[in-house]
């Protein structure tokens, strides 16, 4: 039966420093209070017919009403459908894209690959106004750099960014060439902490570079691809907001409008907030259930967890 570890007192805590640490956490815990759970008095008015003028104490209480509207609206039900789809195109790419990244970065010199770190990861930096203004102009119709190119081999110009056909492409394409650097970077991260005597030992034993990254590395960075496998799933549909709403337009509504734009447009533009919450409370909920989920399945299939 095993010891139960002591419990540490209030002066081996001090004298260890652990004190100071606890201390630190003071004002992340201040702004975590105030910008996130003060701010969750606001789920009552997705359960309200809300009226900015009577606050949420006014506001007549209608129960269930904005949820039975939401799933009976067809405008909600293309937007779950969009995000979804939009989501897991990403995941198809953002999950292994990065992974093989790091590992042929780390089979390539230092220098070489601190200088190819700085490139891959420098489009993370840039916001999606920049990024969105980047590729309207490259895929533009008129004097665009792919349809140039298009043009000089007798073909004629794509409308990338309003045929329904291409644009969902687009959105995966531009959210790679932004993230993939960023993925990979973590990835380095996890690769540079494996035991070099690991790598050593293979060598040894005559295992080439491609059997040392499928037995040693890859095994070894298991629990970060899990770590990042959660974070995407539990944000399935919740991200991409910013990237949509600078890059698509009415003519692609049909693949475009996933929920945040929807919430966006029904909330702000249309003044409707007790539904726009109703469905952000929703969307909220469904990523949490998909964080949960997911988690149980690493933890049984893979044996590794978050918690």
């Amino acid at each position: 039966m095993k010891k139960q570890p002591k419990k540490m007192t209030w002066k081996q805590m001090k004298r260890e420093g652990y004190i100071e640490l606890y201390l630190m956490m003071i004002p992340v815990l201040i702004i975590l209070i105030i910008f996130k759970y003060i701010p969750m008095n606001g789920i009552l008015i997705a359960f309200q017919d809300f009226n900015i003028f009577k606050g949420i104490l006014g506001s007549e209480f209608i129960g269930l009403q904005n949820f039975q509207t939401m799933f009976s609206d067809r405008d909600f039900l293309r937007a779950l459908r969009n995000t979804f789809a939009i989501n897991l195109y990403k995941m198809c790419f953002y999950i292994p894209l990065p992974i093989v990244l790091a590992l042929l970065l780390n089979e390539v010199g230092k220098k070489f690959r601190n200088a190819m770190q700085t490139v891959v990861y420098l489009p993370h930096f840039l916001s999606w106004v920049i990024v969105g203004g980047i590729f309207v102009n490259i895929l533009s119709v008129n004097g665009g750099m792919v349809n140039e190119m298009i043009k000089s081999i007798g073909g004629s110009p794509v409308r990338f960014l309003y045929d329904s056909k291409y644009f969902i492409h687009v959105i995966a394409f531009s959210a790679m060439w932004k993230e993939v650097g960023w993925g990979s970077i973590v990835y380095l991260g996890a690769i540079g902490s494996i035991d070099p005597e690991i790598y050593e030992a293979a060598r040894v034993d005559g295992a080439s570079r491609l059997q040392q990254m499928i037995r040693i590395t890859i095994p070894n960075i298991t629990s970060t691809i899990v770590l990042m496998l959660l974070m995407s799933l539990s944000n399935i549909l919740g991200n991409s907001f910013e990237q949509v709403l600078i890059m698509y337009n009415p003519a692609v509504y049909d693949v475009a409008d996933i929920i945040n734009t929807y919430v966006y447009r029904v909330g702000v533009h249309n003044m409707q907030y007790g539904y726009a919450s109703a469905v952000g409370l929703f969307n909220g909920f469904v990523g949490f259930l998909f964080l949960i989920t997911a988690n149980a399945l690493c933890r049984r299939f893979l044996d590794r967890s978050i918690w």
